[in-house]
């Protein structure tokens, strides 16, 4: 009486070791795309608030917060400490009329974090006309990719 065996053939598992890794080629690169422009979202809702806690503060106090006052909590600041996940780094420049006549809010993505990679999306920026910008790792104009 012979007994039959039962099981996976060496080729078999080969090539099912081989279609998982073409899956698996195709897919993380698409994943990683997606977290990307999810985690764009720590930005620009953050510049967002900040704009409008700026022009909450301008009504109050007829100029617009400085850099020195971002985390300070409001009445005399605007109580942001930085981006809700810490992927980007927060700065506030002053127009070129001074903090009376307007701002420029700019999130720069911070080196050794998850988005440091991020290569369309290094930098946004809002000013305070809500005029939105963004620039890639060379510097050029991305706005219409970032911002969505």
């Amino acid at each position: 009486m012979k007994l039959k065996s039962s099981g996976f053939t060496l080729t078999e598992l080969m090539i099912t070791v081989g279609i998982v890794a073409v899956i698996a080629a195709v897919a993380v690169p698409s994943y990683r795309q997606y977290v990307q422009r999810a985690n764009r979202a720590d930005a620009t809702t953050t510049l967002l608030r900040l704009a409008g806690a700026q022009e909450r503060f301008y009504i109050q106090n007829n100029t617009y917060a400085t850099d020195a006052q971002l985390a300070t909590a409001p009445p005399g600041g605007l109580g942001f400490g930085g981006t809700e996940r810490g992927l980007y780094d927060i700065a506030l420049v002053a127009s070129a009329g001074g903090w009376q006549n307007g701002y420029t809010l700019t999130a720069t993505v911070t080196a050794g974090e998850a988005q440091a990679d991020d290569d369309d999306c290094q930098t946004f920026t809002v000013n305070e006309q809500g005029q939105r910008a963004a620039t890639d790792d060379g510097g050029s104009d991305n706005t219409a990719t970032c911002w969505r």
